[in-house]
């Protein structure tokens, strides 16, 4: 029988109060609170707490505070990865962010999905779909990426824009639903 979280990272339904994946996010926010703590020359313990909370670290990834994220262990960051202010992850399912990407402020990442159905909301039945961010990417100021979205590599993303669908590589994509405007 499958647990809670292999149906989450598999993208299944699951029951989001399972007591392992409450455990989880508990040991994530804490996690997160140390970081939000540190001070800004603290630079040596806010890597160690980067590399306690994501899945993978890259080279030269550079956090500013405050973060908000669900899981942690279910991302992997590049090298060369810088992320402004405000960002909050929920990643449910494997986040990939590539090298070189620039994420800038109040930038939210949300892998999470909940019914349609009210029955099925109020029993706290969640699922979730992995994103997929490529090399060389620029994520402009109060973007949303939502569930299942792949933003191809030397992307730019517009500013305010909420990512619905998948962008091609080199393009220039922006908008609420998001869409290509300009190749690269």
């Amino acid at each position: 029988m499958k647990t809670e979280r292999v149906k989450m990272l598999a993208g299944e339904s699951y029951f989001i109060n399972d007591a392992e994946l409450v455990e989880i996010r508990y040991k994530t926010r804490e996690l997160v609170d140390q970081f939000n703590a540190t001070g800004p020359r603290d630079t040596e313990d806010k890597q160690r707490i980067q590399s306690e909370i994501f899945g993978e670290v890259g080279e030269n990834v550079h956090i500013e505070k405050p973060m908000r994220i669900d899981y942690g262990m279910n991302t992997k960051l590049g090298n060369n990865v810088f992320i402004n202010f405000n960002f909050v992850l929920l990643d449910c399912c494997p986040v990939t962010i590539g090298d070189n990407v620039f994420i800038a402020p109040n930038v939210s990442i949300y892998t999470a999905s909940h019914p349609l159905d009210l029955e099925e909301r109020k029993k706290h039945i969640g699922s979730a779909e992995p994103i997929t961010i490529g090399n060389d990417v620029w994520i402009g100021g109060d973007c949303v990426i939502l569930p299942g979205v792949t933003i191809g590599d030397g992307c730019t993303i517009g500013a305010g824009s909420v990512i619905t669908k998948d962008i091609p590589a080199n393009t220039l994509a922006m908008g609420s639903p998001c869409k290509v405007v300009k190749e690269l």
